[in-house]
């Protein structure tokens, strides 16, 4: 399987694109009861607070051409059994760093064995009878933010957290959900690019230049040997009906369905473009798990007020269970192929 590409076949045999497909309703689906994992947070949790409809959780990703193999939780615990497993990002990696959790937490026989602990920008759920950490850690923009005399200085080629990311077995990395943030939302003053100092700059740009500083830092700094590097595509908001030829929807809130087909009306966003670009110059062997358009079809599985949040509209992040779900079941498959 080459997930750069999302290929699965045998040389000589035909390919399969896993990333190109519909979503399908599959009565065996969700692959967990929610109401039955302690881990999730309450912005997550849409059936605790309140969601209606249940449809939503029992779709499915069928790729066109081949079939997804289903997450095996017991399989996952015995093959990495031992093993680090850390999600580095934003609120979209701790959204699929909890549906993991929750797959595994479902088929641990003595859920007593499992522990949580955290530690500033680190959390860590334990499996304990099988040594497997599975760790979440606080990076928005991946790039360090260092307070200085003049303020909170972004800082596009500095990264130096990864002393402690590259200890890890399995590594899986995303960002963008703030870069676009402003005001009282923006969590730094300057932006440092190179030897300049300024107030703001083309948000656009400043992503690119953090993306080329974590390549750069992987292909320098990361022990392919050891550990395997994952980035996880970037994640669709649905505030927008005309993205999906209904105008007049201004958010999430009425959807219970997923577009229908394979195709997303407007296409994939710049910053997807931005990334793919950036991880095609990256020499080691990072894979890329493409999961933009598939969750775009699925703009019926936000939160939107059902997140225990003083019911704000949320369509950005994603119930659990739900989409993540099949994120993580893109990871176990890509991982499966290699081990």
């Amino acid at each position: 399987m080459c997930l750069a590409k999302g290929e699965v076949g045998e040389e000589g045999e035909g390919k399969c694109d896993i990333y190109e497909g519909s979503w399908v309703v599959d009565e065996s689906y969700p692959m967990y009861n929610s109401t039955l994992c302690p881990h999730i947070r309450r912005e997550f949790d849409c059936q605790k607070y309140g969601r209606p409809d249940k449809l939503y959780l029992r779709y499915k990703w069928q790729p066109k051409d081949c079939d997804l193999p289903r997450f095996d939780g017991q399989d996952f615990l015995r093959r990495f059994k031992g093993k680090k497993i850390m999600y580095i990002g934003d609120s979209i990696s701790l959204n699929q760093w909890q549906s993991m959790v929750c797959l595994l937490y479902a088929v641990v026989p003595d859920q007593s064995r499992i522990f949580q602990n955290a530690n500033g920008p680190l959390t860590t759920v334990i499996f304990q009878d099988y040594d497997l950490s599975i760790m979440v850690f606080h990076s928005p923009y991946l790039v360090d933010i260092e307070i200085e005399e003049i303020g909170r200085v972004l800082k596009l080629d500095s990264l130096k957290n990864g002393s402690i990311w590259k200890t890890n077995d399995i590594v899986i990395f995303n960002t963008w959900l703030w870069w676009y943030r402003s005001g009282r939302a923006q969590p730094w003053d300057y932006i440092q690019d190179g030897d300049q100092i300024k107030k703001d700059m083309d948000r656009m740009v400043a992503f690119k230049k953090a993306l080329i500083t974590w390549a750069k830092w992987v292909d320098s700094n990361v022990d392919f040997n050891k550990t395997q590097v994952f980035f996880r595509g970037v994640t669709p908001a649905h505030y927008d009906g005309k993205e999906w030829d209904e105008p007049r929807v201004t958010n999430c809130s009425k959807e219970t369905q997923p577009i229908s087909g394979s195709t997303y009306p407007s296409g994939l966003p710049q910053s997807s473009y931005v990334l793919e670009g950036v991880l095609s110059g990256v020499t080691k062997p990072v894979q890329f798990l493409n999961i933009t358009t598939l969750s775009q079809l699925r703009k019926d599985g936000h939160p939107s007020m059902y997140n225990g949040v003083n019911r704000s509209m949320d369509c950005t992040h994603w119930c659990i269970a739900g989409v993540p779900d099949t994120w993580n079941q893109l990871l176990y498959a890509a991982l499966i192929s290699q081990n």
